[in-house]
This record gives structure tokens, sequence and C-alpha cells, in this order.
């Protein structure tokens, strides 16, 4: 133990003896640890940005859309040709145990006006379970009711964007907006929401019953979408089974046809949004984890050098009783101290620059302990890894050759 302690003071006293040296030798494991920090940071940050996007959609979100109907042995996707119905909607509600609530939604771009000020937003037709599925607030007025959706009524719930383009300071609550010329009466706002996942602007909305929309503004019976909840996150997967089977009986699909609906639930969008979020993340520390190898390569170059630079100096130990394995164990040391203080400055220059990133870009960081304490380790193998070639070169030097050489 004692021959250990001497042997790693004797390899500290050799690094500092040349502080600039070991610090750009240091260089590559700072940068390495550092890029891989602030990556993973990145890459952890937008994986809990959209955990808590697909979160906002609601609680055990269930998407129903029409279509993915199939002709010629082509597939027409997704919401390519309306095939929902109020009642298919009323059906699921009533029949489909696992279905808390469901609401169709249809949607449609238009200029809004009041007074002399106009504004291009989307309006969106629902029925009143739409907010408790979202858990959708209002921060002034009230919802629209149940027989608002039964008799069509002009009545409309503004995002915070829409109250604050056309009405700026002034409330809108009772005030009268024209959506494609037809009246309607401001009734609530909605509470404000922020960006989706997508970047979009969930401010940026008119909600009206969806009836309306129907029978007002696009003219049509039938739905492109329907948005439901189960009740339990338990339940999803029953629920969407339920829903696609009531849906193949009342659309009388027979076993050989496909479904002309497509069913989406929150689960599986948190899952795909995850995997994508982790190839992003394993990408981005692979590409940081080069440098540190690079790093690696040149604790391996230093340290040749520094076995040739100081071979006399090995010759001298050996002749007065330094075993191999002392020589080895130094110049390993050096290597591991080099890897773990150079390891221990990227941790904080990476926690720095994730900091950086996260003020001025507006990007959500996490720093994890767990990609902290790999770094750590890493930098440590790198040292060991590299250094061993070196250090075990020094401890083969032949006491007599190194004592010559000059």
């Amino acid at each position: 133990m004692i021959r250990f302690i001497e042997i790693f003071f004797i390899a500290f006293d050799a690094l500092l003896k040349n502080k600039m040296r070991s610090l750009l030798t240091m260089l590559g494991i700072i940068i390495g640890v550092a890029a891989v920090i602030a990556m993973v940071g990145i890459g952890n940050g937008a994986q809990a940005s959209i955990d808590a996007q697909i979160n906002s959609l609601g609680r055990n979100v269930i998407l129903v859309f029409s279509g993915t109907t199939t002709r010629g042995g082509v597939s027409a996707g997704a919401g390519s040709s309306p095939s929902l119905t109020e009642e298919d909607a009323v059906a699921i509600k009533n029949e489909c145990n696992s279905i808390s609530y469901i609401s169709p939604i249809l949607r449609n771009n238009g200029q809004i006006v009041f007074g002399n000020v106009n504004w291009g937003t989307t309006i969106q037709g629902t029925n009143v379970d739409f907010f408790k599925i979202r858990d959708w607030q209002i921060s002034e007025g009230e919802y629209f009711f149940e027989q608002d959706v039964r008799a069509a009524t002009k009545v409309c719930i503004l995002g915070q964007t829409v109250v604050n383009q056309l009405f700026q300071n002034e409330s809108p609550i009772g005030k009268t907006i024209r959506i494609k010329k037809i009246p309607f009466k401001v009734i609530g706002i909605l509470n404000q929401k922020g960006q989706n996942m997508m970047g979009q602007d969930q401010d940026d909305i008119i909600i009206v019953p969806f009836t309306t929309v129907q029978k007002r503004l696009l003219g049509v019976t039938k739905n492109w979408m329907f948005i439901a909840s189960a009740k339990s996150k338990e339940k999803i997967l029953a629920a969407q089974n339920e829903i696609s089977e009531l849906l193949r009986r009342r659309h009388k699909l027979t076993d050989e046809e496909d479904n002309d609906f497509t069913i989406r639930t929150q689960t599986e969008i948190a899952e795909t949004s995850s995997s994508i979020s982790k190839i992003m993340t394993m990408l981005l520390g692979s590409i940081a984890g080069i440098s540190l190898i690079v790093g690696g390569i040149g604790i391996m170059n230093i340290m040749l050098v520094s076995v040739t630079e100081r071979t006399r100096e090995i010759g001298i130990r050996m002749a007065i009783g330094a075993k191999r394995i002392d020589i080895l164990l130094q110049f390993l040391i050096e290597a591991i101290a080099i890897g773990v203080v150079g390891g221990i400055i990227g941790i904080l220059l990476g926690i720095f620059t994730s900091n950086i990133i996260a003020k001025f870009s507006g990007w959500p960081i996490l720093v994890s302990s767990d990609s902290i304490l790999i770094s750590v380790v890493f930098a440590m193998l790198i040292g060991i890894f590299f250094g061993f070639y070196p250090a075990k070169k020094a401890a083969n030097l032949h006491p007599i050759e190194a004592l010559r050489y000059e």
C-alpha cells in the first residue's frame, strides 16, 4: 500500500512538472466529455419536451381518423375520405364500456373579423366532451353546452392568440365576430397552452360546436376525426379494440375488407416519438463520443513521447530497485489521472455549455446523473486503454539500455 502511494505521488509529480503539456493532453478528453454531456442533455431535453406535449393531448387519449380504405390495391390513407358520423360517436360512447368521453372534430381555416381587424386562424368544431378529454380550461367566460351542439348555435371560444390579435386590451366576452361572414358570439377564452410538439401555436384557435361547423361553415354531415378518452391507462387497448369492432360492424365491413378508419392511441404516439428521440440522442452521443476516442489517442501519443523523454529516468529507477510493475503503474496512473481530471473538467464545461444553449436557443436541456457517471467512467477507461501500451513499453525497457540512452 505504501509503495502504491509513493508511485501515485511520483506520477502526479511528473504531470505537474509539465503542466501545459498535461493540460493540452487533457483537452481532447475535456472537449469530448463536454460534447457528450451537452449532446445527451439536448436529446434528453427533447424527449422530456415530447413526453410533456404528448401528455398535454389529454388523459388516455385515443384518436380515430377517417380513411385507409383500399381501392385497387392502393391505401387511401388516414383522413383521405370522411367516413365517421355523429351517430358513430354516440354509439361509441354508449356501447364501448372502456370509453369515458368522445368528441367529433372538424377543422377548417378561415379569416376572422372584428370591426376593422381580421386574423387568419384555425376553426375547430367539437362537442362538450372535448374540453374534458384535453383538460382545456377557460380563463374567462364559459363553455358552450350540449343544447348549443344540438342546435348548431353560433357561439365560439377563443384561444389567447386570437384574443390578442383581434381585441388587444379589451375583453371579447359577449362581442360578435365574423367567421366567413357569419356572426358568432364570443362566450369564452381558453387558458394559454403554448406550442405543441410540432411547434404549432395551440392558442391560435377558435372552438365552436361541431354541428355549427358542419351545417354553417362546411356543409357536410360526416367527420374526419374523433378524439376519445379511455377510462384508465390500462383500458386503452381494450377501448381501441372495442371501437374497432363497433365501427366495422356499423360500417358493414366484411372480413375481407380493410378498415375505413384508423385508430391511434396516446401510447403508440408516445412510443413512436420516444424511439425517434432515443435514436437522435444515441446519434448525438455517438458523434460526441468520437472526440473522446480522439482524446484517448492524444493521451497515448503524449505518453509515448513522455516514455522516450524519460528513458534515462526509468533506467535509474530500475537500477535503484524499482520493479517493472512499479514503472507500469506509474505511467498508467499518469494516463488515468489525465483521463479522470479531463473528464471532471469536461463535465463542468458540458453543464455550463448546456445552460448556455438552453438560455440562448430556448431548447429544453436535461443533464442526467447517468450521463455524468458514464462520462467519468468512460474517461477513466480511455486513460487505462490508451495509457496501457506506453506504460507497458516503459516497464519493458532494459535497465542498462535505459541508462545508456542519451
